[in-house]
């Protein structure tokens, strides 16, 4: 929602100053780089990029000629990360910062014109970075909406998301079959797969019948398909209606809250009647979070039986 949100505006577009109004802001940023307005300013944006929580804006050198010198004409980017309440807000040049901002980046666009990116977080959980790109192991883009392969450092040990074509199905399932843990663990393991958070992991669980607390060495390999079908299917419909926002810090570029809170049938249904059975959902602490699932279409399962070695 907010890759897709900034990229129009931002691609093309040279970054003319950089605002830190709160250090917090930047607390991702390796100081031993060198200063975050110092580097951002006069790099031209090629695109917005994104891969799990991370967001990232590859940046082209603002001297050709130093490209030609030996460097990567595209080795940096602003990274961004949005914590638990971050936003980053599309705004005009001269608009006032809201309560909380804590970086402000004015851009020139070819087309827009003058325009302005606000970081804001009440939590100071988020922050942005310049950060280096390294190449991605598999040649492959390094995320959803630019064609390089690479990714920023930070980013590197992040596995893809189930909607970026390069994701491995295959290595996916295999990373399932050798866990010691649980599938909603597994979902919301970055390491594993991306982009999967506790609210999506309960309608995609929700709508493949699997219990959260499922062993996942325990699935088959067709369970974990269709369980991967539908965590497909649930982001797809998410993205469609905005995101989910439940407060006014759930926004995209513009300030609009996404939809897709009206379309769930696991999360935040305790008590409510199974939009497939009928049987009251419920509701079970999980990870200093919860679990929402209901307790008749989604049960514990024992593992396969297996053929007796010869």
């Amino acid at each position: 929602m907010v890759r897709a949100g900034l990229e129009p505006a931002v691609t093309g577009a040279t970054v003319v100053s950089v605002e830190v109004l709160d250090d917090r802001g930047i607390t991702r940023h390796d100081r031993a780089r060198g200063d975050v307005a110092r580097l951002l300013t006069g790099r031209r944006i090629l695109g917005s990029a994104r891969r799990g929580k991370f967001l990232w804006l590859p940046l082209r050198h603002p001297d050709p000629a130093t490209a030609g010198s030996g460097c990567a004409e595209v080795d940096d980017a602003l990274l961004l990360h949005l914590g638990m309440s971050g936003q980053v807000l599309l705004r005009r040049a001269d608009d006032a910062l809201q309560r909380h901002a804590r970086v402000r980046l004015v851009l020139e666009h070819p087309m827009h014109g003058e325009l302005a990116v606000h970081f804001v977080d009440q939590r100071t959980f988020g922050s942005l970075a310049v950060d280096a790109l390294v190449p991605t192991p598999d040649g492959a883009p390094g995320g959803r909406g630019v064609p390089l392969p690479s990714v920023p450092t930070q980013v590197a040990h992040i596995a893809r998301d189930p909607l970026d074509p390069a994701f491995d199905d295959e290595r996916f399932l295999r990373a399932l079959a050798t866990r010691r843990t649980t599938i909603k663990r597994a979902l919301l393991d970055q390491t594993v797969i991306s982009g999967v958070g506790n609210i999506y992991a309960d309608e995609a669980l929700w709508a493949a019948r699997v219990h959260f607390a499922q062993p996942t060495a325990t699935l088959t390999g067709r369970a974990g398909r269709a369980l991967l079908r539908e965590v497909r299917a649930v982001l797809l419909r998410a993205l469609a209606e905005g995101g989910t926002s439940f407060d006014a810090q759930y926004v995209n570029v513009n300030g609009a809250s996404g939809y897709f809170a009206h379309s769930l049938n696991a999360y935040g249904r305790q008590g409510l009647p199974c939009a497939r059975c009928g049987t009251p959902m419920v509701r079970s602490s999980f990870m200093n979070r919860s679990s929402h699932y209901c307790p008749r279409c989604q049960r514990v399962r024992a593992a396969p039986a297996r053929p007796l070695a010869r």
